[in-house]
């Protein structure tokens, strides 16, 4: 039996393809796979997309280190749902990387919590992006010299 894992999948309502520019240039994401609607070989429902949705992307795969994240622009609607009760946790090797990738992240968006030492770790920090997606970046456990 093949292990089971879960993978985050995100919808941009409208904006996947500019989200997946954004985490190129910001965090160093590799668009792994994308498929517009008008790639289908069966047609949508009538009804179901918005009118200029056909070009809009119906799946996307992006990967961020280890870790690959699917994306689409949703089916029109989603706008009103945003990305709430989550965050993406992102642990980064150095201090500088850390810095370099939160104000990458935070240009446009909001910073909730600055970087700086907390009681479990050396360096963490938390920011809403442009996007609204919540992130949370964090030192690698791993090389983290924890708070004294």
């Amino acid at each position: 039996m093949s292990q089971s894992y879960i993978q985050p999948y995100l919808f941009f309502a409208g904006r996947c393809e500019e989200a997946l520019e954004f985490y190129k240039s910001a965090i160093g994401a590799e668009t792994q796979m994308l498929l517009r609607y008008s790639d289908s070989p069966d047609s949508m429902p009538p009804g179901m997309l918005p009118d200029g949705y056909e070009t809009k992307v119906m799946h996307a795969s992006f990967k961020v280190g280890g870790s690959v994240i699917l994306a689409s622009d949703g089916c029109g609607g989603e706008e009103s749902l945003g990305f709430r009760a989550f965050s993406l946790s992102l642990a980064l090797p150095s201090a500088a990387d850390m810095d370099r990738v939160f104000n990458a992240l935070a240009e446009g968006g909001i910073v909730t919590m600055p970087l700086d030492r907390t009681f479990w770790s050396s360096r963490f920090g938390m920011l809403k992006d442009k996007f609204g997606m919540g992130w949370m970046i964090t030192i690698d456990p791993s090389v983290d010299s924890k708070p004294a």
